[in-house]
């Protein structure tokens, strides 16, 4: 006989055990696993893993290479990880080819801030090569460090040589094509920039402008008078114009006047004002005048009068005109009703006036690319147009012509880089064609406009959230012509050589591209500018002939990245059209935008079959984040702080449709929740440590009851997590999940098991059953966390797992949910949180300690009844309690009582039979079974 003073009976439970440790010690050990990975080849594994299956690809849209990268760079390379890793673990072979977009104004600058000013091209361009290399292998090392797995050995950068010299051949596709043409045409122009800007470039901003009446003299007063019904005027008459822009008066060649409106001829002390009639009143009462209407016409009377430019009717030498023209676009909704028209710097004005007959030649541009107004140019040659306002708007009030003047605040194009404000420039430029119309060199011609092939392939893409939709169509469906061409040095180049006399393009343009193409193949972009024309052409045609030194606009860049990249560089890896783009939502302005009009140009359908947005972070307060305000959050910090895998999880929990609100509240919630869910896992890994499937598994018929309920709850818990991860939603996964591991795992199951899994046999049919379910569920959970949880996962996956990674996995297979049983024990699961609000107001009263004191009658109706007594003596296990008593009746009652019955010093329940067997005086009979006997009959739970 033992004795039982001398036993530890906690020795002899079933104690879990693992080398998972409850903290995770997330920063120290993540960096490990990228190296792992890394050293491991794992993106070489997966794809082995995968070769033959179906493809899967996530083209990325390149960051650009300049400077660290911050939060809103995280949420974006995070989500794309996320929807990959989710893919390969459908069982895809899910590519992802991470790339930099490498040329541009942004590293030029950089440039001209470290190295000075006027540096040569080729200098620019080598320097600019060598620094855009040492921004991604920074970049690239803090998005490894997120746990985000790809190609990072074979990455695209838009600046290798081959990716350069298939841009070229992309633009000689869309040429084929008749999309390119050049014109001289007003387009946005930045002055930091020192270059023109895609539509796509441009934000508005609140500015102050002063605004002004201007008054014109007619030098035509008798048609003036003819055309209203009049013998003739006693007094000058003076159109009337509306501006907010003074800066462009000194290049005023025309006024607009719309042929459908009624207009008034209006006398005034200040002499004959030509007004719309609608607006008389407003007008006379802004200029504080007193005025008679003497006749009213239609504004298609009016055409061709000419009247004289308020600062150059003078001198005669400067001496100009401005002739009404008939245009739509003067309205009477404000202003005068007339509109100035200076051809250079707006686009219905240059519109009207080439309309009306003006050549090329003889528009006014006087503001050079810098912002200032040429040198020789009357009046304010060398100033810079924003300091020559108020200098303009003297020499108006001095030349008696301003009737009015007023400051406002209104929305104004601003450049979307350096946040200036813009103007519209006339310049030749290159431009793709969204309408119909002719191109340079068109051999293949395309049936139908671009602006039609593009509204037709968004209706063909899949866009997530919905409203892409609509935002992407109508920037199409409004949108000028692209201007392709950049006055820049580190980009790609336009090959192309203009006739001196003509303006032509060689007659050779075509096999020129090829040969840039060839050239730029074997030693990038310098190889094309260090080129001279002679060396092309020879020199009987050089002379005749200048060679232009525009590079692409960096949209084509990145926008062609499905010909250089999907169908170049990595063809043998990705294919077209590409699964998936992702990015802020901002690019249905930027790469999404160029991308389609590119691809529908060379093969006239969208590079992509669906899009996915999302939105911007900002603080928890919803603002902005702003170094200013002190509100940035740093990736790199926060990986440093609390581990990559906290950033992970606020990515997935967080809906990333709208803005994703961080600061380090929101942050330490998420810690909470990472927590709660290892400690999950923990407790799972702990208890099937000494659980070998291929041995130990207790067949699907053979399961107890509540573990096959289990384990259908698991796999309709998959079922709803896999649609989610198919239309990339990852919030819901996170709140399911989190629900699953704290009230079903956590609050019910789990917390049922323990007594099965400690006290039991180690081999018993009782514990294996358990032990089973929950070797299944932490297989499929391990699956489900993965793709945002990747760390944690592959830690775990280290210790149960066969395989060199959990990536190389697909998800699990689960028994199918058994409807009956599901119905059953949803209903015994009401039943238990009745009792434990039962038991919960017991324990209040002092009455009872744990649940384990409580002896429990449950008096219940007849459905219940049965559910509740197929459980038999295994009733007591799903309440927690010592003793179950039923008995029937109309209506659920449930009373709770003190156990008077002694407690097992091993199991901790209360029964009659402690100390049955005299040598272990303390233990109950169940316990003394499994420890001495052929242990416990139990079928259920």
């Amino acid at each position: 006989m033992s004795d039982q003073n001398t036993i530890d009976y906690s020795k002899t439970l079933n104690l879990p055990d693992t080398p998972f440790p409850m903290r995770g010690n997330l920063p120290k050990r993540e960096p490990d696993w990228v190296k792992k990975w890394e050293d491991g080849k794992l993106h070489d594994k997966l794809r082995a893993a995968r070769a033959g299956q179906e493809k899967f690809v996530l083209h990325d849209g390149p960051p650009y290479a300049n400077g660290q990268i911050h939060i809103g760079h995280a949420v974006n390379k995070i989500l794309k990880d996320m929807i990959v890793k989710a893919r390969q673990l459908k069982g895809l072979d899910a590519v992802y080819v991470p790339g930099w977009d490498c040329h541009g104004l942004p590293i030029e600058n950089q440039i001209e801030k470290l190295h000075g000013r006027n540096l040569p091209r080729d200098e620019v361009q080598a320097k600019s090569r060598a620094y855009a290399a040492e921004q991604i292998a920074g970049q690239m090392a803090d998005f490894k460090r997120l746990g985000v797995l790809g190609a990072w050995d074979n990455p695209y950068k838009t600046m290798n040589f081959a990716n350069e010299a298939n841009e070229i051949r992309a633009l000689k596709k869309i040429m084929e094509r008749g999309f390119i043409y050049r014109g001289l045409k007003p387009v946005y122009w930045c002055f930091d920039c020192g270059s023109s800007l895609a539509e796509f470039e441009i934000e508005y901003q609140d500015k102050k402008s002063t605004t002004l009446d201007i008054a014109f003299e007619c030098a035509d007063p008798d048609k003036l008078a003819a055309a209203f019904g009049l013998q003739g005027l006693d007094a000058p008459a003076f159109a009337v114009i509306w501006t907010t822009t003074a800066w462009t008066i000194p290049a005023n060649q025309a006024l607009n006047i719309n042929p459908h409106l009624n207009y008034a001829l209006v006398k005034t002390e200040r002499g004959y004002l030509l007004l719309a009639a609608s607006l008389v009143e407003s007008c006379l009462e802004r200029f504080g005048l007193q005025g008679e209407v003497v006749g009213t016409t239609k504004g298609e009377t009016l055409g061709l009068i000419h009247f004289k430019h308020p600062l150059y009717d003078v001198d005669p030498g400067y001496a100009r005109f401005s002739p009404v023209y008939l245009a739509d676009y003067a309205t009477d909704e404000d202003g005068t009703g007339i509109v100035h028209s200076s051809p250079a710097y707006g686009l219905d004005d240059f519109h009207s006036c080439v309309t009306h007959g003006m050549k090329y030649e003889d528009i006014l541009n006087p503001v050079q690319g810098n912002g200032q107004y040429e040198e020789g140019f009357p009046l304010f040659g060398g100033l810079h147009i924003w300091k020559a306002v108020p200098v303009i708007i003297e020499a108006l009030k001095n030349a008696g012509c301003v009737l009015s003047t007023h400051d406002i605040m209104h929305s104004y194009p601003h450049c979307w880089r350096h946040k200036t404000p813009v103007i519209y420039r006339a310049a030749a430029q290159w431009f793709v064609r969204m309408d119909e119309g002719e191109g340079v060199f068109t051999t293949d011609k395309a049936p139908r406009s671009l602006r039609e092939v593009a509204l037709d392939a968004i209706e063909q893409t899949s866009f997530y959230p919905e409203n892409g939709k609509a935002r992407l169509r109508d920037m199409i469906a409004n949108r000028p012509d692209w201007c392709i061409s950049r006055q820049r040095n580190w980009g790609v180049p336009l090959p192309f050589f203009i006739h001196k006399d003509s303006g032509e393009l060689h007659p050779r343009t075509m096999e020129i591209i090829d040969q840039a193409a060839s050239m730029v193949e074997q030693g990038g972009i310098e190889a094309w500018s260090k080129v001279t024309a002679e060396e092309i052409l020879g020199a009987d045609e050089a002379q005749h002939y200048t060679k232009v030194n525009d590079t692409l606009d960096v949209w084509f860049d990145s926008g062609t990245t499905h010909l250089h990249v999907l169908r170049g560089s990595h063809a043998d890896i990705l294919q077209f059209p590409a699964d998936l783009y992702l990015e802020g939502h901002d690019q249905h302005r930027g790469w999404f935008h160029s991308s389609l009009l590119t691809a529908c140009a060379t093969d006239g359908r969208a590079p992509y079959k669906g899009l996915l947005t999302h939105g911007f972070t900002v603080d928890g307060q919803g603002r902005k984040m702003s170094k200013s305000v002190g509100n940035v959050v740093a990736p790199q910090s926060v990986s440093d702080k609390l581990g990559a895998e906290i950033i992970r999880l606020w990515v997935a929990s967080t809906d990333y449709s709208g803005d994703l609100a961080i600061d380090d509240k929101i942050l330490a919630r998420v810690v909470d929740a990472y927590r709660r869910i290892r400690n999950t896992l923990r407790f799972l890994l702990a208890n099937i440590s000494d659980f070998d499937i291929q041995r130990d598994a207790v067949a699907d018929a053979e399961m107890f009851e509540v573990d096959r309920y289990a384990l259908g709850r698991a796999a309709a818990l998959q079922t709803d997590i896999l649609a989610h991860y198919e239309v990339y939603e990852f919030h819901p996964v996170v709140a399911r999940l989190q629900h699953f591991c704290s009230e079903f795992l956590g609050g019910f199951y789990l917390d049922v098991l323990k007594d099965r899994l400690y006290t039991t046999k180690a081999d018993s049919r009782a514990r294996r059953s358990a032990q089973t379910a929950l070797y299944h569920i932490t297989h499929a959970m391990l699956r489900w966390m993965a793709p945002f949880l990747s760390f944690t996962a592959e830690e775990a996956w280290e210790i149960i797992g066969s395989s060199d990674s959990i990536f190389i996995e697909t998800y699990s297979t689960l028994p199918a949910t058994d409807d009956l049983l599901a119905v059953k024990w949803e209903r015994l699961l009401d039943i238990r949180a009745a009792a434990n609000k039962e038991i919960e107001a017991v324990r209040e009263q002092g009455q009872v300690g744990s649940s384990l004191q409580a002896n429990m009658t449950i008096t219940a109706p007849a459905d219940d009844l049965a559910a509740l007594q197929s459980l038999g003596e295994d009733l007591k296990f799903i309440f927690i309690t010592s003793q179950v008593t039923l008995q029937a009746g109309d209506a659920l009652a449930i009373s709770v009582t003190p156990s008077s019955a002694q407690k097992c010093e091993r199991c901790w329940h209360y029964r009659d039979d402690v100390g049955v067997n005299p040598g272990h005086p303390t233990l109950c009979g169940r316990c003394d079974s499994n420890l001495h006997g052929d242990g416990e009959a139990r079928e259920f739970a």
